[in-house]
């Protein structure tokens, strides 16, 4: 028995006899020629969680809100890494074929490199990042040309409160930077710790953006904050509706900077070709938009730190009318604007200040200019005219001759 267990491969062949069939395939290809000669079967690209339905039939409406390809003539994300610390990313989806790199699994599977989604959760976000454009449906992601550094640390698409996670989300923060990460999409939240607070320091240290999901009340207290949004430096992001409404389900806060589409959203399935609904939406993958967006900047403005990234997706923002606020931060993030906009150096007045659109050109102000200017030329020659009528009166009753001089004395008046 146990010779034989070692003769068996995994398909149950004996190795001896797939060597046997291996020379009688040859010989054959040789006498009969390949086209008689059976295929050897490829194998099949290795398939993690859900399957999805068909592919969606027209633009979501987050890609419609959005607009990322306005700013994709700048900038496309070329060159950035984006690291998803999540439930692992699928590697074969169409839209995502060619994204993602080989990441690592801090979760039970690690010699699936990261690439091993069981949730579906992480794919999702990775493919609102980074998804491919021109695959035939009607999907992108905001940075088509940025790169995946998958980075499994949840089992599923649960929020639980284990106390090995924060520890975990820390190791894998610190291991995405290590291994050359422009930005971290923590699409998660967790509990406060010493080492998950030092993490997000070291990211930072290093230049690298991190974005994080502002927490969903179904999933998290009230009175319990979200953790890694909550750590300074790190930017939290909130969810908006079709309307352009906070999401009820999405935590608010003062740490709270910016917003994204929350709610109905469609990405890429990890088991095949197909798409996933999710309509009860989460800052999950608002997250994930924002990140997109940073992978934009950070192509296009590769000098900027991190605490200039996060001030030019506020300050370029679809602002509220208060300017900010708890439920949406700054508001709506702006692609287009984030990218494109020229802030300067100086410290430009806070977005509620921001300069009031240009006044609508008049096609007929030169019209109108031209004719202040008759009017006011006439009204000066008219006062000419009065002025001078009494002298041409004057001069016109001596027949233009030359009148006297009062001070001159008739003599022939006095003999």
């Amino acid at each position: 028995m146990r010779e034989s267990r070692r003769l068996v491969g995994d398909t149950g062949t004996p190795r001896a006899g797939r060597g046997v069939r291996a020379v009688l395939c040859g010989a054959l290809a040789v006498l009969l020629g390949p086209a008689l000669v059976p295929p050897t079967p490829a194998l099949a690209a290795p398939t993690c969680g859900p399957a999805g339905v068909a592919a969606p039939t027209e633009t979501s409406w987050a890609l419609r809100r959005l607009e990322p390809s306005s700013a994709w003539r700048i900038s496309r994300g070329a060159g950035v890494t984006v690291a998803v610390i999540d439930s692992g990313v699928s590697a074969i989806h169409p839209t995502l074929k060619g994204q993602v790199r080989e990441g690592r699994d801090f979760n039970g599977l690690p010699a699936r490199q990261g690439q091993c989604d069981e949730a579906g959760h992480g794919t999702i976000v990775a493919g609102i990042i980074a998804g491919r454009d021109g695959t035939g449906a009607p999907f992108s992601g905001i940075a088509p040309d940025a790169r995946i550094l998958p980075i499994r640390v949840l089992p599923d698409a649960e929020t639980r409160q284990d106390e090995g996670l924060p520890g975990q989300i820390a190791e894998a923060i610190v291991w995405a930077v290590d291994h050359g990460a422009d930005v971290i999409n923590l699409s998660l939240v967790t509990l406060h710790r010493p080492e998950l607070a030092s993490a997000v320091d070291y990211a930072l240290g290093k230049r690298v953006v991190l974005v994080a999901a502002a927490g969903n009340r179904r999933e998290q207290r009230p009175d319990q904050p979200a953790y890694p949004a909550r750590y300074p430096g790190v930017i939290a992001v909130a969810g908006m509706d079709e309307e352009g409404g906070h999401v009820d389900s999405s935590v608010s806060g003062d740490y709270v900077d910016i917003a994204a589409p929350g709610l109905n959203i469609v990405g890429p399935a990890p088991g095949g070709s197909g798409y996933l609904n999710m309509e009860a939406g989460g800052t999950s993958f608002a997250a994930a938009y924002v990140s997109g967006v940073v992978a934009l900047i950070r192509a296009a403005h590769p000098d900027l730190t991190p605490e200039q990234v996060a001030e030019r997706l506020t300050r370029t923002a679809d602002n509220p009318p208060e300017g900010h606020n708890a439920e949406i931060g700054y508001g709506m993030v702006n692609p287009y604007r984030a990218v494109a906009t020229l802030l300067g150096t100086r410290k430009d007045p806070p977005p509620a200040a921001m300069a009031a659109p240009a006044p609508r050109q008049d096609p007929l102000g030169w019209q109108r200019t031209a004719a202040v200017w008759v009017a006011a030329v006439g009204a000066l020659l008219a006062a000419v005219l009065l002025a001078v009528k009494p002298i041409l009166d004057r001069g016109r009753r001596r027949g233009w001759r030359p009148g006297r001089r009062p001070s001159e004395v008739d003599l022939s008046a006095t003999g």
